[in-house]
């Protein structure tokens, strides 16, 4: 559940500079540089998002949408009649809208509080240590993160998103070409981080807005799924283009690793209500989180 919060905007800012690509594959008309000046031009302008020190985003995070269908089992030998497994059945879960917060700042600072059965759950990153609190789970410590989460965390952009200021962030980008994205145009963007870590970014080339980015691949049945994430009805606020709709896909692979067929898993929606440039944010929201915390959800 925590991995959704990973994606939307967070986590570490680089200082590195490096040399973007200025040939343009067959069929662009654009370089990859050119490409990414219109998209932060698009969003906003490169001097409105260097001025935003701080975002609190407020919404609705899509859980239990998660649900597949069940694997085909073997029966018990007791059971068997002609080696015939069970068939698979669909899990009867609806997806519930679990309210969230989300706090960010600079450089890859990030708190995310979700609400789930009366609880509190928080995530908080400080730009180099990370720590997660999960009373849903019955675990009322708290806990550091773990390789793969704080590797998550360090592969992702501070606030504004990995393209702008890119260089600086130690990120080199080519351009992959041209594909389509839901009967869009779309410039897709290869990013390699400053940890020759590669991602890319599907760009459309009417509105040079972010259409789609890969996102952290998910571990399901034993097997890596690619992760796809989806922006939608961008909205301005205080005159910077924002998605108020992001929209995960975890893609299915040929088999999983028990050598069954990877049933398909719907999609998951995050829904953002409310978005404030730089509100005032105390330091202490992120250090190390508290057991036994209040929401500061409204």
């Amino acid at each position: 559940m925590f991995r959704k919060s990973l994606v939307i905007y967070s986590s570490l800012a680089f200082a590195i500079s490096l040399t973007a690509a200025d040939t343009p594959p067959a069929g662009a008309k654009l370089s990859a540089a050119a490409i990414v000046d219109k998209n932060v031009a698009a969003r906003g302008g490169l001097q409105a998002w260097r001025a935003v020190q701080t975002m609190s985003m407020s919404g609705k995070l899509g859980a239990g949408g998660n649900q597949r269908a069940a694997l085909p089992l073997p029966m018990p030998a007791a059971r068997r009649s002609g080696q015939q497994a069970l068939p698979s059945t669909q899990r009867p879960v609806e997806e519930v809208q679990l309210p969230f917060v989300m706090e960010l700042a600079r450089t890859g600072k990030m708190r995310f509080e979700l609400q789930f059965n009366g609880q509190t759950a928080v995530q908080v990153f400080d730009g180099a240590n990370g720590w997660k609190l999960r009373p849903y789970l019955g675990r009322r410590v708290v806990e550091p993160y773990t390789t793969d989460e704080m590797k998550a965390a360090s592969m992702q952009a501070d606030l504004d998103g990995p393209l702008v200021d890119y260089a600086a962030k130690g990120t080199l980008i080519e351009l992959a070409g041209m594909e389509k994205v839901e009967d869009r145009e779309t410039y897709k963007v290869k990013l390699t981080m400053k940890n020759r870590e590669p991602i890319h970014v599907w760009i459309d080339a009417q509105t040079f807005l972010e259409a789609k980015m890969e996102g952290q691949p998910r571990r399901l049945d034993g097997s890596d799924h690619p992760v796809e994430v989806y922006f939608r009805d961008y909205r301005p606020v205080n005159g910077l283009q924002i998605p108020f709709v992001l929209e995960t896909r975890v893609l299915p692979v040929a088999k999983t690793a028990l050598g069954f067929k990877d049933p398909p898993v719907p999609p998951e929606k995050v829904v953002i209500d409310k978005v404030v440039v730089n509100p005032k944010l105390d330091e202490s929201r992120f250090s190390k989180p508290q057991a036994g915390i209040t929401s500061s959800a409204n």
